[in-house]
């Protein structure tokens, strides 16, 4: 199914996002992309229906990493509807005996530091700071307009910074408040984990990164992968919206902040 090329740009849906799951649907005239499915096939499928899509017309998965809230749901689907999967070498390794049987012909590696092209959008993969085997994300980027996915990284280095900046819409990590986690209820062990250079970043380092990111192309930035345990929606839009105002980037007159949910999916908008 192919949609008329009535505007420039494409489409973006996060379908959800959290410590508990993540799914994000990218659609072109030309393409249709899921990058991760950290759900089971018949929550995804949901998900999909919410925004009046189907998996029937999605082309290829591109896969983050092997935890699995990215791709609980990655192999049944790629087998359900024949779908290409697309993962680093690394990656590979790390989520085969997660996935099951999939058909050689629907693998395809995609190593960090490359652009590949997926019919008229080209996708650039970049590294990011984690406890996996070769995490990255991706960032999309079709007519002039660019959408980054950026989370589970312990930080972001001034090299990300700079490639990434200025794009017109970004999912940005604010997965946990730090008193929250400090105060909670995980192992120690864990929360040194998630504190260190390959866990996860706080609202506070989510937000500054952002800050040192966005451009007069920005106009959206979404709150992503918070976690159930450490964190509160409103308490990481807070702590976000104070950061990027005393920053003066543009916040409420360039671009907008949004939350996102665990389990139920943005708007189908236009980037």
């Amino acid at each position: 199914m192919e949609l008329e090329s009535t505007n420039e740009g494409f489409k973006v849906c996060l379908l959800a996002s959290g410590s508990s799951g993540n799914a994000t649907y990218i659609e072109t005239p030309k393409r249709r992309i899921l990058v991760d499915c950290g759900f089971s096939g018949k929550a995804v499928e949901a998900m999909m229906n919410k925004i009046d899509r189907s998996m029937k017309d999605v082309d290829s998965i591109l896969v983050t990493h092997e935890h699995s809230d990215h791709i609980q749901g990655v192999g049944v689907l790629a087998r359900r509807y024949h779908l290409d999967v697309y993962a680093n070498e690394k990656t590979w390794e790390a989520m085969m005996p997660k996935l099951g049987k999939i058909d050689p012909a629907q693998k395809h590696i995609f190593e960090p530091g490359i652009t590949k092209t997926f019919g008229d959008i080209d996708v650039m993969s970049f590294s990011v700071s984690h406890d996996a085997a070769d995490p990255q994300f991706y960032s999309f980027q079709k007519d002039n307009k660019q959408f980054v996915l950026l989370t589970d990284t312990g930080y972001v280095s001034e090299r990300l910074r700079g490639l990434l900046a200025n794009a017109d819409g970004y999912l940005m990590e604010s997965n946990h408040d730090l008193e929250m986690l400090r105060m909670g209820p995980y192992a120690w062990h864990l929360k040194q984990r998630i504190l260190g250079d390959q866990g996860h970043l706080s609202n506070e380092d989510g937000a500054l990164a952002a800050a040192e990111m966005v451009g007069d192309k920005t106009k959206r930035i979404f709150l992503g992968h918070l976690s159930k345990e450490n964190n509160m929606k409103d308490l990481a839009y807070q702590t976000a919206e104070s950061i990027l105002m005393e920053k003066d980037c543009g916040l409420k007159h360039q671009f907008n902040l949004y939350h996102t949910d665990p389990a139920e999916p943005t708007e189908l908008f236009d980037v």
